[in-house]
Formats: C-alpha cells, sequence, structure tokens
C-alpha cells in the first residue's frame, strides 16, 4: 500500500499523510507550537527529549487519523486484525518483547508489550482498541475541522489515548536515566463489548504490577478520572405468541410492542433507586411474523451503580418487573447478564500519585485541571476491584464519543503525552515515589 505525502511545517517533507481525508492539515504543527509557546518560560528542568515533543503535534494527529480511518468496531474481527497490526508497528519500537494474546470468546487478540520484566517497579499501561462504530457505521473517516480539532470514530475513546501512551513511552525511553521500572502494555479488544473476553485477563495483571495507568479520554474541561460507576450489561428478549381473531385481526401480543413497556418500567427503576443510571440500547426485531405481529425481540441495556450494594437491589428489582410481565397471557421475557464491573473509588494511593501526576502538568505551563467522577465504567473498574490502584482518563481531551461528532482536541495528544513522559522520568529518577500498598 502506497502513502501519499505532504509538507507540514515542522515535519520532514517526506512525512506520510496516512491515507487521511480532512482539511487544513499543513496548518497543525505550525498552529499547536504558536499555541504552546507561551508556556515555555514556565518550565523547568525538563528534559529535552520531552520538550521536544512538541515538535511532534503534526506526526500525533496524523497518526491517530489514520488509526481511526481504519474501523475496528468491537464485531468487525477482519478489521480488529488490521487495527492490531497497526498498533504492532508502532509498540514494537519500545524495546521489548511484542505478544498476541488470544481470548476463549472471540477471534480478536489482545497486544501485549512487556519492557524489563524484572525491574523493581513494575506498572500497568492498559487501553483498548476496539471502537463503537460497526463496519456498516455512517461514520467512518476522520476530518481536520481546524487546526486543532479532529473529528473522527474512535478519536477520543479511545485511539486518541493509545497515542498518547505511545508517545509518552517513548519519549521516556529517550530520557530515562535508570533500569529501575519496568512495564507492560496491554491493549484489549472487546472493551466496548463488556470486555467479557479480556476481563480474566485483566484481573491476573493486576495482580503483578505495583501502579496501572489507563488512557480512557480526559473529560472535556481536561480533568482525569477519580472514580466510576459501576456497570451491569443485560439482554431482555421477548417472545410472543401469534394469535388471531375470527375475523383475521391479531389479537396476540406484539413483542416489539411488549418489549417496549418493558424496557420504559425498566428504565424509571433509576428513579426508585436513587444513584442507578440505566442506558437502553434500540430494540431488534427477529424470528418471525404473522399477520402484522412480531412474535420475537431483543435489546440490551447497560446500569451504572455506584456502590456493589446496589447491585442485588436492581436484580431483584429487574427479576420483579420480568415476573410481572410473564404473568400476562401470551408473552414471556427472558433476562441475562450481569453486573461485570464493579465501582471504582478513589484511595490514599492513587490520591498521592495524583497530586504528582497533576504537578507535571503545572510544570509544563498546562491548564490547571483536576480529577472527578465519570458515570460510565472503563477496565479500571476491573482492575481496582482486582487490588491495582489506578489512575484513570489520562487521555486527550475531547467529546460527543459513541455520535458521529465524536471530537479530540489534538494540543492535548501532545501536552498528555508530556505529562505521563515527565511523571515516568521523575520516577525514574527518585525524584517522586509510588506510595507502598499498604497506604492504599
Amino acid at each position: 500500500m502506497w502513502a501519499r505525502f505532504v509538507l507540514i511545517p515542522g515535519l520532514s517533507a517526506a512525512a506520510p499523510d496516512h491515507g487521511c481525508r480532512g482539511k487544513r492539515r499543513s496548518c497543525l504543527t505550525g498552529e499547536m507550537l504558536r499555541r504552546s509557546q507561551h508556556t515555555r518560560q514556565t518550565i523547568m528542568n525538563l528534559p529535552p527529549q520531552i520538550a521536544k515533543m512538541r515538535a511532534s503535534a503534526g506526526e500525533l494527529g496524523l497518526l491517530l487519523a489514520s488509526w481511526c480511518d481504519q474501523n475496528s468496531g468491537s464485531e468487525n474481527f477482519i478489521g480488529l486484525e488490521a487495527m492490531l497490526a497497526l498498533l504492532k508497528a508502532e509498540f514494537r519500537r519500545l524495546p521489548g518483547t511484542v505478544e498476541h494474546l488470544p481470548l476463549t470468546i472471540t477471534p480478536a487478540e489482545v497486544l501485549r508489550i512487556r519492557v524489563r520484566p524484572k525491574a523493581p517497579v513494575q506498572l500497568l499501561f492498559s487501553g483498548h482498541y476496539d471502537t463503537a462504530y460497526g463496519v456498516t457505521d455512517g461514520f467512518q473517516q476522520c476530518e481536520f475541522t481546524s487546526a486543532e480539532r479532529l473529528r473522527g470514530p474512535g478519536v477520543i475513546d479511545m485511539k486518541g489515548g493509545l497515542v498518547v501512551m505511545h508517545a509518552a513511552l517513548e519519549a521516556f525511553e529517550r530520557s530515562r536515566l535508570t533500569e529501575r521500572i519496568g512495564y507492560e502494555v496491554l491493549l484489549t479488544p472487546d472493551k466496548e463489548t463488556g470486555s467479557y473476553g479480556s476481563a480474566l485477563l485483566l484481573a491476573k495483571a493486576a495482580k503483578q504490577y505495583h501502579f496501572g495507568f489507563v488512557f480512557e479520554p480526559a473529560r472535556p474541561n481536561g480533568d482525569v478520572v477519580q472514580s466510576r460507576k459501576g456497570t451491569g450489561n443485560f439482554t431482555a428478549t421477548c417472545f410472543g405468541r401469534p394469535a388471531q381473531s375470527d375475523s383475521g385481526q391479531p389479537t396476540g401480543p406484539n413483542a416489539v410492542a411488549t418489549l417496549t413497556d418493558f424496557l420504559a418500567q425498566t428504565v424509571r427503576l433509576s428513579a426508585e433507586i436513587p444513584g442507578i443510571l440505566i442506558n437502553p440500547m434500540p430494540i431488534r426485531a427477529g424470528g418471525s411474523a404473522n399477520q402484522g405481529l412480531t412474535v420475537f425481540a431483543d435489546t440490551e441495556f447497560e446500569v451504572g451503580i455506584n456502590q456493589r450494594a446496589e447491585s442485588d437491589a436492581v436484580i431483584a428489582r429487574l427479576q420483579a418487573l420480568v415476573e410481572t410481565f410473564n404473568a400476562r397471557e401470551g408473552c414471556k421475557i427472558e433476562l441475562s447478564g450481569g453486573f461485570r464491573r464493579p465501582p471504582m473509588a478513589g484511595s490514599p494511593t492513587t490520591q498521592k500519585v495524583f497530586a504528582d501526576w497533576q504537578q507535571c502538568g503545572r510544570d509544563l505551563g498546562l491548564p490547571p485541571f483536576s480529577w472527578t467522577h465519570s458515570e460510565r465504567s472503563s477496565d479500571a473498574n476491573l482492575l481496582t476491584s482486582a487490588g491495582l490502584p489506578c489512575l484513570d482518563g489520562l487521555g486527550p481531551i475531547g467529546d460527543r464519543m459513541h455520535s458521529p461528532e465524536e471530537w479530540v482536541d489534538l494540543p492535548s495528544l501532545v501536552q498528555r503525552a508530556q505529562t505521563a513522559a515527565l511523571f515516568l522520568h521523575r520516577l525514574d529518577a527518585g525524584e517522586i515515589h509510588l506510595p507502598s500498598p499498604s497506604a492504599g
């Protein structure tokens, strides 16, 4: 496959545009550099390898666009394989071993990179490369809508985070002073469908490392994530029984109408149990139809909780609702699923690490950021529930994920990568320290 070339100020004339589609690429790096010049006076003792990352702003934007132009929806296994190859081509430049790990319930594979596995300090870097956009989705290509914004499928959730992670680790390896820090990068292909295949692998990894860093997107205001709701994923299937009167008109229950009623009452549970959040998905009709009656339909919905104990109350209420509907003549609802990701909470350990991370941002002259609660779950929920303290939301700034308007703030790619690289450099140099496990 050939690559077209475009001249971008600040880059080599041989920089490929990776087949990206959009406009005004030529102003990416120049504008980003001008925007960041005012911060340089505030930076103290910044390793030159990390300072030079600003010059790679345009390259990071183009790399992200090329990754997002490759569809890797959770069920597009051919696309996931192609995306895995793109990631491997970049991450293999790190000084470690690269492996493909098979999963049991999906043909997609995990990409694992291990660097210095016997070093005294061991870190885990986590992300996922599947997206919420299927192969038939209408949103498939990226567009540079301005010098500072890229719109595209997965730019913020979470291929932008993978770009940040990779850039940070490369810069850290160039500025590294000792052999103290080893790490594993674990990139999974099934987060958007519940991490059913990779959950055990993540739980096992959580036992082997001192601290985890998850590069899900930052909040639109730049904050990282302190805590997350836990989530459960459920499937409700309705079976209607065809029937008709002597006049030939349908009289049996319509599965779609019945399931619509069930879903509406399910959503009302959020008013009965404070703090829970229910996110329904579209209803699918299937099976055979008889005289206008749909006799089979199913839907999926996600339930978010703040406390583990709320899961029992939710399940009991859902079961009672199913029994109420099944008492009606001519229909049957089956409910499957459960809670896969427990709530994620902060701790004294993560508080200390976040304070050091925040200080790195200050020393880089970045806009102030804090940390906050997220209503969505991530694989950090699985890692923390297995005992690994984590910082999450370390990726770039953006918004409108899972929609045709998903966008990323391009300058934040470099800013977030520099923050991570500087934190790792200071940890390696002994300027900052991870708290002992007993502290959290």
